[in-house]
């Protein structure tokens, strides 16, 4: 087992880590920008290494001063937790060559599974199902206008290298197709440095749900069932829930045995997510897989009774997994609370933090790096806490969730708490009645 680990994040999964860390008897190290110095995890870590100044590009992403970080504190592993340079293949090999290990994905996993074209030509030999449409990268716009056809409209262009949304466009008419490859491409180009793009059928009515898988070294799987992601808002999630309303046990078991088929046949060692789309007749398609831990990560843990970072960390180590696959036993719900205005667009709101009261009670859980006093820097992801509720039913995770809502107090910034609380009295988000389309007609009550 590793003698101390270098968390390579901020905010509250650095914090997260260190808790599993000093659990399991490992020292820590964490790592923090000069916008940081006040945050929990530089607190509560054993070491704390300043690695630059705010900006992430000189901070947080500059690889050279974290292995540097590692080396000056002989730390033998780094964590890189997401976001940052957790799916990063150049970061992964550099642990390598320095001897340290990268609690991750190995960097050609990242190359294969990271590259979306790559990693849906990877899933159709493995016979994980994909959504129709270009094999690989779209050559010319001849070619691209030829597959449409081919593929029926709607059709949805896609940045090979994208995320979050950018270099994405739906095209409903071949009229629209010209026009949304330009724009696509010089947004992709912009965004990512790379203006590659492919085609897929555009799913109608789609689900967002997403397998939790762990590998080990010896090239076994499990699964941990799945989460519901579809409330979304420009792609980014708002809140995800297990299990999904939607699914049936049918529905579960295969697409539990497509995720792990999926982890065994490129020999994945490490937590993470095989993701799918699902249309409305419960047909699941391979989107993506994230090679890292996920935002989303403590519902899991609550249904299951299970720690992903001590596991991702045991199996880091060369420990094998169990083999066995896991099902929800309870039902969990999470809210993303970001430091935004809901009423203002969502737009960010940073600042000092004047008062605080978190909720508590049975099955209430919250992930969370602030406190009274701190202040919000505005040179990151502007979420500063997760809150989790746990219950027999998803009416009572519902309810539950109401009341800590209710109970939760942040004073002195803007946060989503507002939100969610709608959300939570919602008719179709109560029913289980929604897509990923949901927020597209979701109006905030003031």
């Amino acid at each position: 087992m590793f003698k101390k680990v270098l968390i390579a994040n901020r905010g509250e999964i650095a914090l997260r880590i260190i808790r599993t860390c000093k659990e399991m008897g490992i020292k820590t190290v964490a790592v923090y920008s000069t916008a940081d110095a006040e945050s929990l995890h530089v607190r509560f870590a054993d070491e704390a290494v300043c690695i630059g100044p705010a900006p992430s590009s000189e901070s947080y992403l500059k690889m050279s001063n974290i292995i540097a970080a590692a080396e000056i504190t002989n730390a033998d592993a780094i964590h890189p937790g997401y976001g940052f340079l957790s799916e990063n293949a150049k970061f992964s090999k550099i642990c390598e060559e320095h001897e340290i290990k990268f609690i991750g994905a190995s960097a050609g996993m990242i190359d294969r599974m990271g590259d979306k074209a790559s990693a849906k030509a990877t899933m159709i030999e493995a016979g994980v199902p994909t959504v129709p449409g270009s094999e690989g990268i779209l050559e010319t716009f001849e070619e691209t206008e030829k597959l449409a056809l081919e593929v029926g409209y709607p059709v949805m262009l896609k940045a090979t290298a994208g995320g979050g949304g950018k270099g994405m466009r739906a095209v409903w008419t071949a009229e629209d197709l010209r026009k949304a490859w330009d724009d696509a491409r010089q947004e992709a180009k912009a965004c990512f440095g790379n203006d590659g793009m492919y085609m897929e059928k555009l799913i109608e009515e789609p689900r967002h749900i997403e397998i939790q898988v762990v590998g080990d070294s010896n090239g076994k799987a499990c699964h941990l069932s799945e989460r519901d992601c579809s409330v979304q808002r420009r792609h980014q999630k708002l809140t995800e829930e297990t299990p999904s309303p939607f699914m049936t046990d049918e529905l579960r078991e295969a697409m539990g045995q497509a995720a792990v088929k999926a982890a065994e046949f490129i020999k994945y060692e490490g937590a993470g997510t095989v993701e799918f789309l699902v249309d409305k007749h419960r047909n699941f398609y391979f989107m993506e897989m994230n090679t890292r831990i996920q935002v989303e990560h403590p519902i899991t843990e609550e249904v299951v009774n299970y720690d992903l970072i001590r596991e991702q960390i045991s199996v880091a180590a060369g420990i094998p997994i169990s083999g066995r696959n896991y099902f929800p036993e309870l039902h969990s719900i999470e809210c993303r609370i970001n430091a935004e205005d809901p009423f203002h667009g969502f737009r960010p709101s940073p600042g000092k933090i004047t008062n605080l009261h978190t909720p508590g009670g049975h099955g209430v859980r919250i992930d969370t790096h602030v406190y009274s006093g701190y202040t919000i820097p505005p040179n990151y992801d502007s979420m500063i806490a997760k809150l989790i509720t746990t219950a027999q039913t998803r009416e009572e995770a519902i309810n539950k969730m109401k009341r800590a809502l209710d109970e939760f107090i942040i004073e002195g910034i803007k946060t989503t708490i507002p939100f969610h609380r709608q959300l939570m009295d919602h008719p179709d988000y109560v029913s289980g009645n929604y897509t990923t389309k949901f927020m597209e007609d979701f109006e905030i009550q003031k």
